[in-house]
């Protein structure tokens, strides 16, 4: 079964998103494609050269809010739950549970880290 990863225009039509460099844009959408099923990424380092894109395009979407990082190294996309819809029965949870739970979902279905 193929895998099918979504992009809302919610997001990607923003002015904040269409604001940015094509080189941020092109590593969210990469960063997209490699996450696991609840949106989080272990080798964005990896997704950067790949891109060509750079540390400041990356700096880039944790300031706008596009991506949530933690200090061990994995980021999660604050809006994959707005992009994504997985049906439970193909869906498998992240690894990443210690991370998953900082994060909590606002009222938009989006992530954000818990306070």
């Amino acid at each position: 079964m193929a895998d099918k990863r979504m992009f809302s225009k919610q997001i990607t039509r923003s002015d904040a998103f269409l604001d940015m460099p094509r080189s941020s844009r092109l590593l969210y959408y990469d960063l997209n494609l490699d996450a696991d099923d609840d949106g989080f990424v272990d080798k964005y380092k990896s997704i950067i050269r790949l891109t060509g894109a750079t540390d400041d395009d990356f700096k880039l979407l944790i300031a706008k809010g596009f991506i949530l990082p933690f200090d061990s190294g994995i980021v999660v996309i604050k809006h994959w739950k707005i992009h994504n819809y997985i049906r439970k029965d193909t869906y498998n949870e992240t690894p990443y549970k210690e991370q998953k739970e900082l994060l909590e979902l606002d009222e938009n279905n989006a992530y954000r880290l818990a306070v």
